[in-house]
């Protein structure tokens, strides 16, 4: 039987990061495993990953301290020593959290300074055709010529197409590139560039509505369910 998945803990954090990265934390991680991520924002998610960890041992600890100390268990001297062994874990299960912590806020902070600094010019107003095709092209793509026709297109993992005109404007954007070294009749890999990974990571501050709540972007994927919460 395989092991159940433990949810991620909620940090003293994640609001700020939300604020910062436009997307939910949930968001981030998938984005990071997804390799989406520029290099500011993937140590941020590991640093937050860490955290979460750190987090979910803090809590452990906590539960077991209470339970111990709950009436379940007789008192005697090995309820004593389990007491104290739990209390020091409990110590270093904090103190290895306030290190992470830390360890967060050292690199939230230049991402949310990067935040504050950009200028609607610098936002990425994409239509959900282009993230559609990024999104597609990110699982892995080749730019293929059909033997016959001699028409380009791009093929990714998935099966889907991406047009060859289409192909050539997101190059112009600067968010993909090929790699030349290979012939295009043997399929020429098509990648992201770091402008199109944080084109899909939703990077830009999230615009609010008159009531404050995010209005969603365009492209964005759904957020996890927040098992954290």
């Amino acid at each position: 039987m395989s092991a159940t998945p433990v949810p991620k803990a909620l940090t003293g954090l994640d609001h700020r990061i939300e604020a910062a990265v436009g997307c939910s934390v949930d968001t981030l991680w998938e984005h990071r495993d997804r390799g989406l991520l520029d290099k500011p924002l993937a140590r941020l998610a590991d640093a937050h990953r860490a955290l979460a960890a750190a987090e979910t041992s803090v809590a452990f600890y906590r539960v077991l301290l209470h339970r111990l100390a709950s009436g379940e268990f007789p008192v005697d001297t090995a309820l004593f020593g389990r007491i104290g062994r739990t209390v020091d874990q409990l110590e270093q299960a904090a103190a290895a959290r306030d290190e992470r912590y830390a360890g967060v806020l050292a690199v939230l902070e230049p991402v949310e300074v990067a935040a504050r600094s950009q200028t609607p010019s610098e936002e990425t107003d994409l239509p959900a055709r282009d993230i559609a095709a990024l999104l597609a092209i990110a699982r892995g793509a080749k730019l293929h010529e059909h033997l016959l026709t001699q028409r380009l297109s791009v093929i990714t993992a998935s099966g889907a197409r991406v047009g060859y005109e289409q192909l050539q404007q997101l190059e112009q954007a600067g968010l993909l590139e090929r790699d030349a070294a290979h012939p295009v009749h043997a399929g020429q890999p098509v990648t992201l560039t770091d402008a199109g990974r944080s084109a899909l990571a939703g990077t830009r501050r999230p615009q609010t509505t008159g009531t404050g709540r995010p209005v969603p972007q365009v492209g964005e994927w759904p957020a996890a369910a927040h098992s954290r919460h």
